[in-house]
């Protein structure tokens, strides 16, 4: 297969083609989302498609930088946001293999404080249930702070919990992956964001990480919120603040959520379909196995069934008519992204944009939503 790159001032694209019909596919599908793009208002937006487990389309439109109208290019990277769960999730799925730890532990002996609900103090709060947003725990104290839940730390530790026994119901809450990250950093011995680095993407191959001071700056593509009453975008510089003070005074264990293990890997399209594949494999790659086939399937199993929820992955029949999709989405500081695949007709789709108005479509944003069924009406069927 030839590889082809086309450039404008506006769009960047990487097509592997074998066929005069697949160029014109792809030039049909990039009018529509050009056309999208000139009706929904968006900043930017980069995509990859991915078909019989391959990667055969990564595309990039509008800014990187929309105050000096800089283009977006595909080696661009972005705070994904709550994809993010997922390498937490897959990071704590390799010590399982390697019985370092068990989905069934309890959490207050991993974490190192006391994580019981008080409306339910006998009942153990486990690994999984943080997982699979199940442990009861909310965010209403916030979660950039392990202090938020400990007893020792917060005097209205209570209000962290739900009225509702653990196991017995779903809230997602960002605090029960920056707790995940803490347990993997005491388990290991490795700080997060090196032991992500190490362990997940350098046997991928892959650039990115959720350390922003040790990547490119250059590359990093701003973020935008959308103001409905101006209809103008606001540029969100918290989406990649480099939090250095804290990083140099960093305790093991304690500090982990800095690295936003809930919230803060920082990757781009491509790379991040590379890294769909492997789940859509069942944790093989091209290198050998990320993690076992069996805790591959439990992460995408459903737990929940009311919100088709497993651990750090999702089950969605709204995002293409007909289809049955596993993945996740992410929204923080404007940005919206979205990594689906379709594991037995072995197709997938990576969506992330840097600001666009946050009406949804079938609860999904919709700009990612109309951009996922222009590409698979056009690369796919």
């Amino acid at each position: 297969m030839k590889k082809k790159l086309l450039y404008t001032a506006l769009f960047s694209t990487v097509l592997l083609i074998a066929s005069h019909q697949t160029i014109a596919q792809a030039e049909k599908a990039e009018a529509a989302i050009q056309q999208l793009m000139q009706t929904t208002p968006v900043v930017g937006l980069s995509v990859a498609v991915v078909k019989d487990n391959k990667i055969i389309y990564n595309h990039s439109f509008g800014y990187k930088d929309l105050e000096q109208k800089l283009p977006l290019q595909n080696e661009h990277i972005f705070r994904i946001a709550s994809i993010s769960k997922s390498f937490t999730t897959t990071a704590i799925m390799q010590l399982v293999a390697k019985k370092q730890i068990s989905l069934d532990q309890d959490v207050s002996e991993l974490v190192g404080f006391k994580v019981r609900n008080p409306m339910f103090p006998s009942t153990v709060i486990t690994l999984k249930m943080l997982l699979s947003h199940r442990s009861s725990i909310n965010d209403s104290e916030g979660y950039f702070s392990l202090d938020a839940i400990d007893p020792a730390k917060n005097p209205n530790w209570e209000k962290s919990y739900n009225a509702y026994e653990p196991n017995k119901g779903y809230m997602y809450c960002n605090l029960n992956y920056n707790l995940a990250g803490s347990i993997l950093e005491k388990i290991t011995g490795v700080r997060f964001d090196q032991y992500i680095q190490q362990q997940i993407l350098d046997p991928l191959g892959l650039y990115g990480g959720y350390n922003v001071n040790v990547l490119d700056s250059n590359l990093i593509a701003k973020i935008y919120e959308y103001n409905r009453d101006s209809a103008k975008f606001i540029y969100s510089p918290n989406a990649y603040a480099l939090r250095t003070e804290e990083i140099n005074n960093y305790t093991m264990g304690r500090s982990t959520p800095i690295f936003s293990p809930t919230g803060g890997m920082k990757i781009s399209a491509n790379n991040l379909a590379t890294y769909m594949v492997m789940h859509s494999q069942l944790g093989k790659y091209k290198g050998g196995r990320m993690i076992s086939k069996k805790l591959s399937q439990q992460m995408q199993v459903v737990i929940s069934e009311e919100e088709n929820y497993g651990m750090a992955l999702e089950t969605s029949t709204q995002l293409i008519t007909g289809k049955t999709m596993i993945g996740h989405t992410g929204s923080a500081y404007g940005l919206n992204s979205l990594m689906f695949f379709e594991p037995k007709e072995k197709i997938g789709f990576v969506v992330i944009c840097n600001g666009s108005n946050p009406i949804t479509t079938n609860g999904f944003n919709a700009a990612l939503h109309k951009t996922v069924n222009i590409l698979y009406e056009n690369l796919i069927r």
